[in-house]
């Protein structure tokens, strides 16, 4: 999308610096992804805020966590189509592919239910996360049943943080209609456009 054509956001994204206090924690952010997001230099106005945000995330992605990383991006994936943010779809498709993600299984996971991509445990805890995106909530007890066959009570509490993270940055987001990073917005256009994903249409 060109940088002319691109909506304006409803409130702009302050460049890194201008709250000298969060620099390092944006830089954090900086190397686990390859770019700062526009999110935070929105949520730098509050420093708490971004610090507060920056720790709960960081606790999400632990590298010592037992849910692979891989899934926690899937699962942030199918939570963030389900609740309509466009943004976060491409951020966490873009993130999914940029770890080594098969981009046939990042293509298949709107079909998760059915695709040999993916084993019975992935599908319970997609299942949970297209349930909890939902508005009201559309988790049951036999989808949660499930989830625990498969996973034990400390993975169960990983995959719903990592839900419940982005049911925050879903609602950030599709509220301040941030604007897009390159990154994104390049590897949106080249995958996901043909499913549907409209940036424009998201941000306006």
């Amino acid at each position: 999308m060109d940088q002319k054509t691109r909506p304006a956001p409803r409130l702009a994204p302050l460049p890194i610096g201008t709250i000298p206090e969060v620099v390092p924690t944006l830089e954090i952010a900086r190397k686990r992804m390859g770019f700062v997001p526009n999110s935070q230099l929105t949520m730098q106005r509050v420093p708490r805020l971004l610090e507060g945000y920056a720790k709960l995330s960081q606790a999400i992605w632990d590298p010592a966590g037992t849910v692979d990383r891989k899934l926690k991006l899937l699962i942030s994936l199918v939570a963030s189509r389900t609740s309509g943010c466009q943004y976060c779809t491409a951020h966490t498709a873009e993130g999914a592919a940029k770890i080594g993600t098969d981009q046939a299984k990042i293509d298949a996971v709107w079909d998760y239910q059915h695709s040999p991509l993916f084993d019975a445990a992935e599908r319970a805890a997609l299942d949970v996360a297209v349930g909890a995106a939902c508005v009201p909530n559309a988790v049951t007890d036999a989808m949660f049943a499930t989830l625990r066959q498969h996973w034990s009570d400390e993975q169960v509490v990983e995959i719903i943080g990592v839900i419940a993270l982005f049911g925050f940055l879903n609602r950030w987001n599709d509220t301040f209609a941030t604007p897009l990073e390159d990154e994104p917005i390049e590897y949106g256009e080249a995958h996901l456009a043909s499913q549907g994903w409209d940036p424009a249409k998201h941000l306006r």
